[in-house]
């Protein structure tokens, strides 16, 4: 009996030969992957994909400067109120240049891994010792602040912190303790016990 040996390789053969190049395959996903990660880096990102992009790049120091001010402190500060009012309200502004002391320039600038940069700036300006105006945008409030800063979702739901008259009247009555019995119940005098004099005799 004959038997032939054919000299074409078969699809498996092909398949799993060195020639077949596996690994150049592979570098050009990662390649492409890192370049699609790094194009995200500089476009508006979504939460999921900012956290990737935060998970594999490396570490850099956050740099914050200047004053965080919100709306709700904006609010408070009015025309008339002193210099002492407004750095109580506001804290001490970042540029208080001498030359300009009818106005005080508040900046906060913000660099942080995984969010875009953040950069606020305001002036407070006044007539004799008091607040003429304010010249400021449109600051966000505290919890927008919060939420622009965090690199996680914040929970959306507030936790009870009181009971309703409901549960409290569903708690168990505490036992009073019992009282200590008095001397005069027990019938002694208490304890005695006897001193050295203090000065001698």
């Amino acid at each position: 009996m004959r038997t032939s040996v054919s000299s074409r390789p078969s699809a498996f053969a092909t398949v799993v030969s060195p020639w077949f190049p596996v690994r150049g395959v592979l570098q050009v996903l990662a390649l492409a992957g890192v370049a699609l990660v790094a194009g995200c880096a500089n476009v508006e990102q979504s939460p999921t994909v900012r956290r990737t992009v935060t998970f594999l790049a490396p570490y850099r120091a956050d740099i914050i400067q200047g004053n965080v001010v919100t709306s709700e402190q904006i609010g408070r500060v009015k025309p008339g109120m002193t210099r002492v009012q407004v750095r109580d309200v506001l804290g001490s502004p970042l540029i208080a240049d001498p030359f300009h002391a009818d106005r005080w320039d508040y900046v906060f600038t913000m660099e942080r891994q995984g969010i875009p940069p953040v950069k606020r700036a305001f002036t407070v300006r006044f007539k004799e010792d008091a607040v003429d105006k304010i010249e400021a945008p449109d600051l966000p409030t505290e919890s927008q602040f919060v939420a622009d800063i965090s690199t996680r979702p914040l929970p959306t739901s507030t936790p009870t912190l009181e009971l309703t008259d409901a549960e409290k009247a569903a708690l168990p009555v505490p036992q009073r303790a019992a009282a200590a019995p008095s001397l005069a119940a027990s019938g002694g005098t208490g304890p005695t016990r006897n001193y050295p004099p203090l000065e001698p005799q």
